[in-house]
């Protein structure tokens, strides 16, 4: 099966937790707080694999988690950090964020790495936060939680040259006679259902890659028939070869296909008309297909080449190799997402930062505290020792969480609820 599209889940691994320890040796004076830091929490990489061709293998397995850091140690032995998780992708991947749609990555390259999840960092031992107040504090941090987010993946094929055409013009049959790719090919509409690539060799040892695409039709780029969902991987190709049907078996009318199909490539990315693209005539071998070729010639623009070609008899299929190869060496690569360009001058804007908390109520009167900032804070704080939780509590004083929570009417011994946990507001 042939999967161009899936949505994931990943998450980054967590810090490593910070130790809480004390030297006591014989003969080390003084001794004194000795807890190491946690590891960092594992990244999770996308790397490309060259040996795979679909996104086949993210239909069975969807969440990808990585592993935490190892714990803090005694001595000040600091916690291992965990090594990546790499997943492996296709060639032509695209991952986009799946609630910003912003593109995280475009990996094309064999071995092509692209960090798509952070590991979170190691807590804090409590050597570190000792000072001449408090030369033995029993304060630790938990690790940092990872970054998670779901993303999309999308495929969009490696291929030099893609055939552009309705149905049943003859895509396939080329494809077939001009390299050794084997596609389905049969005398009804959507015989093609995923896209087809093959390595064509010319008469002079050169080559390119050519991908038979399934048919389009009109609406294409609203969802109509098949041809949308594979409309992406135009995006990559150099060069778009456009088969027609000469011969008007259908009742179509060889100019219409043409400017149609045209109008699908624009709605779906005005780019893709930036590519060249040439021009086949197919079907040659039929009664109508040079008088039908006249009028087509008639109706083009001036100083458009089209190549009248027979798949099936190979006629004319040398000349248009040529031609095509020719276009594909002289044709640069086409960036998929543009680079900012950077420039001398810096221009600050004012960005409205993400409030770190908020303040609500539940049915049975707790207020309820909520943001990533404080949620944050509080999964890194080990709730098992007082100093630390002392810590956290002047943290979000420092916050103004609790003259918040006097604003909205907040009383002595009322239930304040952060994630899963509840504790009295004390005035």
């Amino acid at each position: 099966m042939f999967v161009d599209k899936v949505k994931v889940y990943v998450k980054g691994g967590d810090g490593g937790n910070g130790m809480v320890a004390y030297r006591r040796e014989k003969y080390v004076p003084n001794g004194g707080p000795a807890g190491g830091d946690g590891g960092k929490g594992a990244d999770v990489v996308f790397q490309v694999d060259e040996g795979l061709r679909t996104l086949m293998d993210f239909r069975y397995q969807r969440h990808f988690k990585a592993t935490r850091g190892e714990n803090g140690r005694p001595k000040n032995q600091h916690g291992k950090n965990a090594d990546s998780m790499i997943v492996r992708v296709p060639p032509g991947t695209t991952v986009i964020d799946d609630d910003t749609k912003e593109v995280i990555a475009d990996l094309t390259r064999h071995g092509q790495k692209a960090v798509i999840a952070n590991g979170g960092r190691g807590g804090r031992g409590n050597t570190r936060f000792a000072t001449p107040v408090n030369p033995a504090p029993e304060i630790a941090e938990n690790g940092e939680p990872g970054k998670e987010r779901y993303v999309s993946l999308e495929l969009k094929v490696l291929a030099d040259v893609g055939l552009v055409g309705f149905p049943s013009v003859g895509k396939s049959t080329l494809l077939s006679v001009v390299s050794a790719a084997k596609p389905k090919i049969a005398d009804y509409h959507f015989t093609t259902i995923t896209p087809n690539l093959g390595v064509v060799e010319t008469e002079d040892n050169r080559s390119f890659v050519m991908a038979d695409l399934p048919g389009l039709i009109e609406g294409a780029h609203q969802g109509v028939g098949l041809g949308h969902q594979f409309l992406r991987h135009i995006e990559r190709t150099k060069v778009i070869v456009h088969v027609i049907d000469m011969s008007g078996l259908e009742g179509r009318d060889p100019y219409e296909d043409y400017t149609k199909i045209n109008e699908e490539l624009r709605e779906y990315n005005l780019r893709l008309l930036e590519r060249p693209q040439i021009i086949v005539a197919n079907k040659m071998d039929m009664p109508d297909s040079e008088e039908h070729l006249k009028q087509f010639k008639e109706q083009l623009e001036d100083g458009v080449p089209v190549f009248p070609i027979s798949a099936i008899t190979k006629q004319g299929l040398r000349d248009l190799l040529l031609a095509v190869v020719d276009k594909v060496e002289e044709t640069p690569e086409f960036t998929m997402f543009e680079e900012e360009k950077s420039d001398a001058r810096v221009v600050y804007r004012h960005e409205a930062k993400e409030a770190p908390f908020k303040i609500t109520r539940d049915d049975d009167g707790a207020f309820v505290i909520s943001g990533a900032e404080i949620e944050k804070l509080f999964k890194m704080t080990d709730i098992s020792r007082d100093e630390s939780i002392r810590r956290f509590s002047r943290q979000m004083r420092g916050m103004g969480i609790d003259d918040a929570l006097r604003e909205r009417g907040a009383k002595d011994g009322d239930i304040v609820r952060l994630m899963k946990f509840e504790f009295e507001f004390v005035e």
